[in-house]
């Protein structure tokens, strides 16, 4: 669904400023700061460039004027000893003020004023739109025109008929012909309706804001948006472009607030401003939502999308696969029957989990093929007891096969052996306050821990031929298809219809999927732990499964006395509540892990 509609809505047309009541307000006050109180309120009422009211009030702010505010405004305390108090006063100036748009110069303070007054004499504050007219008139003139934006070099520079002279009704006078002035002004830019006015007012560029006419005809509904633009290629011809690719609940209401001040990324007004038309597809279910919009930025690679500039750069650990094995980090896994441990966003992560490795086993550590009818010599690590040194041939191939087992289960299964082995290590260093060696051995152990949670979570998930579960939402039954790690298909029961019908319909409908390489998901480890997220969520029901899904074996129980946070600061060693280590992030170690720990069958 495309949107590239030239005319707008009447809901994109905005009320136009020409009949729109406009109350522009002006307060003397005993003092700038919070603790003061008013002492005058002065405003005047206009619409469509006619005044048609007039208010002025002193206030009695039953306290003393300090004598330089007497000496500015005029107003002493025998002036306002006669005078009602605000709490009298705020009725009848919302009575005046009903229905129209407040205006102040430097609205804050004013505006700050009358809320401060309302709350303390418990009268409802009515949330009026606001314009400032300091705001308007740093966004209209330049600083060739006026030095400054105070309000009596504006009123000089329009030329008001009534100077300011720090009266409340005199001053709100002089803002109402600056207003108009500067209302003069943005009428060239193409602001003509108060949500434009609001939006210039808020840094909003008009040609920005004109672009909203291309979410009139996007529907208000969940779903995928695209902006696109007809741009040049190499050649000079013009080609559709993807330049930012985006989700939402409601895609129409998202979309617009794209040309509203709401939107503060940075180059998105650059995007804005480039893009033609904005296309939007509609999905049954959020996570269908998620994971198409994971695609279209693989696909596309739009320049405007952050996700896009960084794609996924992955390092495994890997077990090798020969006579005597070793540790290796590589890019990829192979179907080769090895064992892997990741994936890891940077190759650090994977020297750490690999450092972390070492310190439990004595595995070989260099990158040599060994043989066992040529031995070699020992290396330093052998010699200091930290290498099985099979180099020298006195370990045979059988008994280092035992130790590279031993490594095998830590990368696949049980993790007990590296958080008992790191347990040890760090009971004498915090013994020794060595804080800085403590946590570096934390941190390593840290690091294996959530590489092998996320890793058993992507195996598991990839091994599961088919999953179809269920959850229900309060737009009904979100169910989903899923083959190897890969969402073949979403549906959505709503009230009334059945949902093992709708589930059937979906299996029927859902995309072939082929049996990837062993460990990996058919398809982006990032849509894989988007739909385990899903799965893991409360209230999810499995209506069929193919395959096994289950935790890694004793994870929780190895990790739940393991400090995780080490602080040098003070020689202190801060230990965190209990973890399972095995549990995803997004839920803690109760029921919902127990109910899916044991939840297998083919």
């Amino acid at each position: 669904m495309t949107s590239t509609a030239t005319q707008p809505s009447f809901d994109d047309l905005g009320s136009p400023l020409a009949s729109t009541p406009f109350v522009v307000v002006d307060l003397e006050t005993t003092g700038a700061g919070p603790e003061a109180s008013i002492t005058e309120i002065g405003a005047v009422r206009v619409c469509g460039g006619e005044v048609t009211g007039e208010f002025q009030t002193l206030v009695n702010p039953a306290e003393h004027i300090p004598p330089l505010i007497q000496v500015l405004t005029g107003i002493t305390d025998a002036m306002v000893a006669g005078a009602p108090r605000a709490g009298e006063v705020l009725p009848s100036f919302w009575e005046f003020a009903h229905g129209a748009v407040l205006v102040a110069h430097n609205a804050g303070f004013d505006i700050g004023f009358l809320k401060r007054a309302a709350a303390a004499h418990d009268h409802a504050w009515e949330n009026p739109p606001v314009v400032d007219t300091v705001a308007l008139a740093r966004g209209v003139l330049m600083r060739d025109e006026v030095p400054n934006v105070k309000l009596a070099t504006l009123a000089r520079h329009f030329k008001a008929p009534v100077p300011p002279n720090h009266r409340a009704l005199t001053d709100a006078q002089a803002t109402v012909h600056v207003l108009h002035a500067l209302l003069e002004r943005v009428g060239n830019l193409g602001v003509s309706t108060l949500e434009d006015l609001l939006e210039f007012t808020r840094g909003v560029s008009p040609q920005r804001r004109a672009k909203r006419t291309l979410a009139s005809g996007l529907p208000s509904a969940p779903g995928v948006y695209t902006f696109v633009a007809d741009l040049p290629d190499r050649e000079g011809a013009l080609r559709r472009q993807v330049l930012y690719v985006g989700k939402s609940v409601n895609i129409r209401s998202r979309v617009r607030t794209y040309f509203t001040a709401a939107e503060k990324r940075p180059r998105m007004e650059e995007m804005v401003r480039i893009a033609t038309a904005v296309e939007a597809t509609v999905c049954r279910t959020p996570l269908e939502a998620e994971v198409l919009e994971l695609r279209l930025i693989a696909a596309h690679a739009p320049r405007y999308n952050r996700r896009s500039k960084f794609p996924e750069r992955q390092h495994w650990l890997k077990l090798t696969n020969e006579p005597f094995p070793r540790l290796s980090i590589v890019r990829q896994v192979a179907d080769d029957a090895a064992a892997y441990l990741g994936p890891f966003g940077r190759r650090q992560g994977a020297e750490e989990a690999q450092f972390a490795l070492y310190d439990t086993f004595a595995v070989r550590q260099c990158a040599d093929r060994l043989s066992e009818r040529r031995p070699g010599t020992q290396c330093a690590l052998g010699e200091m007891g930290r290498c099985a040194a099979p180099c020298d041939g006195t370990v045979s191939r059988a008994d280092y096969a035992v130790l590279a087992e031993r490594v095998r289960v830590a990368l696949t299964s049980d993790v007990r052996a590296v958080l008992e082995a790191g347990r040890r290590r760090l009971a004498p260093l915090v013994r020794d306050e060595r804080f800085e060696e403590a946590a570096q051995v934390t941190g390593r152990l840290g690091t294996f821990l959530n590489a092998a949670t996320r890793g058993h979570r992507i195996r598991a998930l990839a091994g599961c031929a088919e999953i179809v579960a269920a959850c229900r939402t309060v737009a009904g039954w979100e169910i989903h298809v899923i083959r190897h790690g890969r969402l073949a298909a979403a549906a959505l029961a709503r009230s009334g219809e059945v949902p093992q019908s709708v589930a059937r319909d979906a299996v029927a409908a859902a995309e072939q999927v082929a049996r990837p390489v062993p460990g990996l998901p058919a398809t982006t480890i990032e849509e894989a732990e988007r739909i385990a997220a899903w799965l893991e969520r409360p209230g999810v029901r499995l209506l069929d499964i193919d395959g096994e899904w289950a935790w890694p074996l004793h994870g929780s129980l190895a990790a739940a006395d393991l400090p995780s946070r080490l602080a040098s600061r003070g020689r202190q060693v801060v230990e965190s509540p209990p973890c399972d280590a095995m549990t995803p992030a997004a839920e803690t170690p109760t029921a919902a892990t127990e109910r899916w720990c044991s939840m297998s069958t083919t």
